[in-house]
């Protein structure tokens, strides 16, 4: 559990909540997160939302995400309604073009040959709903989105998955659902300015390689300003837990080598290993309360951990 330090900005009137997408209708057949995550953005910019999920075990969700954790699966559905169509039936595809005459985004995640059995490629549907976007989620783009994988895989192909260790979050296919959400934007856009719909695919290696970009541009690697050469922006041990420091701007390097008493000629005085040394033991002998006291008063953008 972290000290909070500063305190939230208030103010006398509620800032007003853009609805962009307030009277757009979007039909969802992704399961598991990428298009669930993506269905809750579209929900809180205005959209009407419908997600359409395949029969479950005994009653259960037919999405995996609502088997395997259903309190993140409740987050994202909130406000959303949830329909059972089962899409290898007769019945089940007359339930969903129902739908589809009335809807203006159809966000998918499966891989693009399963949509042709369902007769629900982007062909198809174009000739049958003219005015109609699709956003398709796939593993990768183009010819390898018939390729397996998940989120752990296309980190690992981006060069994001550097030990042994688990990504501490999901970064692929939250960014592939915000990469969604943004393709839904530009569809409607479009379909004001055209009067037509258009195909728009998401995929989420490409996410992961988005993200990728600051350690490709070598900024968070070991030799990197934000990737552990800059004293002023590491993770250090204090007294009694960890400081992430972000002193990186020269006023606010200027704050911290101030504070631990570190002459500072130059920038290039943060990148000595003296420098990283002498910071470290200043903060290593401060409680978090301390270095939490220091910020305020010296201005120094730092937080303490447990």
């Amino acid at each position: 559990m972290t000290t909070p330090r500063r305190p939230a900005p208030t103010s006398s009137a509620p800032l007003k909540t853009l609805k962009p997408l307030r009277g757009v209708r979007v039909l969802s057949l992704a399961l598991n997160l990428p298009g669930p995550a993506a269905m809750m953005r579209l929900k809180a910019m205005g959209a009407t939302c419908l997600k359409a999920e395949p029969p479950g075990p005994r009653g259960a969700s037919g999405d995996p995400m609502g088997q395997y954790n259903r309190g993140a699966y409740d987050t994202m559905h909130t406000g959303i309604r949830v329909i059972t169509v089962d899409l290898k039936t007769e019945k089940g595809q007359a339930s969903l073009h129902k739908e589809l005459a009335r809807t203006d985004v159809l966000l998918t995640s499966f891989r693009p040959s399963a949509l042709e059995k369902l007769g629900l490629g982007w062909k198809t549907l174009r000739r049958r709903y003219p005015a109609l976007s699709v956003v398709a989620i796939v593993g990768a783009p183009g010819a390898r989105a018939e390729e397996p994988g998940h989120d752990l895989t296309y980190l690992a192909d981006a060069g994001l998955v550097t030990g042994l260790d688990l990504p501490p979050t999901l970064f692929a296919d939250m960014g592939g659902a915000l990469m969604a959400s943004e393709a839904a934007l530009k569809a409607v856009l479009a379909q004001k300015t055209s009067g037509k719909g258009s195909f728009q695919q998401v995929a989420l290696s490409d996410a992961a390689a988005w993200l990728a970009l600051p350690r490709t541009w070598g900024l968070t690697q070991p030799s990197g300003a934000v990737g552990g050469a800059h004293a002023g922006y590491r993770v250090y041990p204090c007294k009694d837990g960890r400081v992430a420091v972000a002193a990186l701007e020269p006023h606010f390097a200027a704050a911290l080598c101030a504070a631990a008493g570190v002459a500072m000629p130059s920038l290039l005085t943060l990148f000595e290993q003296a420098t990283h040394e002498a910071i470290a033991r200043f903060l290593l002998a401060r409680t978090r309360k301390q270095l939490d006291t220091l910020a305020l008063e010296m201005d120094i953008p730092l937080h303490t951990m447990a």
